[in-house]
């Protein structure tokens, strides 16, 4: 009798620990409530709890399923593990009305991680749906007060005031919002097409500017080459006149040394101060001024002045000073 008893209580224990058992995953818990009232929370590895008396507490989790064609359908499911690790949400495309009465579809990314999953279930009824309609809600009034051109080019802005927003929000549900990305921002048709004209007027104006500003600047290199070359032609041609001149005179200086050296010479060798080796010269340049003009193969009629028959007279002269001069 007493083996029957002690297989009767054996076989209790086995459905009790069988049924108590409770394997919790990584990064995974399990709130447990004890007649109806949370009493402990079941971290990973292997737990124990009491059946009838003790009971997991489910939770409302969200997920996305995704259908033939791409077309994605949100589903919500009870489950009595809480997931730890950072879970995103996809929302749907929603309108959302611009400062400026523009009506837009925005499509948003939300990151979030429980890390009071006390709070996740007690603070809160459905905690995805309410993470839902509270990004919705959220966001609606922050591109309310921007304008379209702003709410197109601050996607930064945005996401950083968005996360602020549900994170403090969140915060007594035991979320931490970790970032908000927003992943389409597509305005009406007809606002597109304004927006491609814009841009593209925008893209030819730009175009026609660096252009203009191209020849402007090239014009300005050009004067700027042929300024460069006057300037380095005017100091070349200065340079050659300086040169040709300080030739000239130089020249001029060593023509009139040489003159005066002949002349000096011509007087020692007459050893006489008057007028005599002046007149010498003056036949002598005389009669070279002759040769060239009798001279060349064209005939050539000569006129000579009246005046010239005097120089003339001085080479009788000058023949009579050198005999006089051999004399002695």
């Amino acid at each position: 009798m007493w083996q029957f008893v002690l297989g009767v209580i054996f076989v209790a224990v086995a459905i009790i620990v069988f049924l108590g058992l409770r394997i919790v995953q990584q990064s995974e818990v399990i709130i447990i409530e004890r007649l109806g009232k949370y009493n402990r929370t079941l971290t990973s590895g292997v737990n124990i709890v009491w059946p009838v008396i003790e009971k997991p507490r489910e939770i409302t989790w969200r997920y996305v399923l995704e259908e033939v064609g791409g077309r994605k359908q949100i589903r919500f499911k009870q489950k009595t593990k809480i997931d730890l690790r950072e879970t995103m949400y996809d929302f749907p495309k929603q309108n959302v009305i611009t400062k400026d009465n523009v009506t837009i579809q925005i499509n948003a990314l939300l990151y979030f991680q429980i890390i009071d999953p006390v709070k996740a279930v007690y603070e809160i009824e459905n905690l995805p749906e309410a993470i839902e309609k509270l990004t919705q809600t959220t966001l609606r009034n922050v591109i309310g007060e921007l304008e379209l051109d702003e709410s197109l080019s601050s996607r930064d802005t945005i996401n950083t005031r968005l996360r602020s927003i549900l994170d403090d929000a969140a915060n007594k549900w035991g979320v931490k919002v970790n970032r908000v990305e927003l992943q389409d921002i597509t305005p009406p048709a007809d606002i597109m097409d304004a927006m491609e004209k814009q841009m593209r007027a925008e893209r030819d104006r730009r175009a026609a500017v660096l252009e203009a500003e191209g020849k402007r600047e090239a014009k300005v290199l050009e004067a700027e080459g042929i300024r460069e070359s006057e300037i380095r032609r005017a100091q070349g041609e200065r340079q050659s006149s300086i040169l040709r001149a300080e030739g000239q005179a130089e020249a001029k200086v060593k023509a009139a040394q040489a003159e005066a050296e002949a002349i000096r010479l011509i007087a020692d060798a007459l050893g006489s101060v008057n007028d005599e080796p002046i007149n010498y010269l003056i036949a002598i340049k005389y009669i070279e001024a002759l040769q060239e003009m009798v001279g060349g193969e064209d005939t050539k009629t000569v006129y000579m002045p009246f005046e010239a028959t005097g120089i003339l007279s001085a080479l009788g002269g000058i023949k009579e000073m050198l005999s006089q001069k051999q004399a002695e």
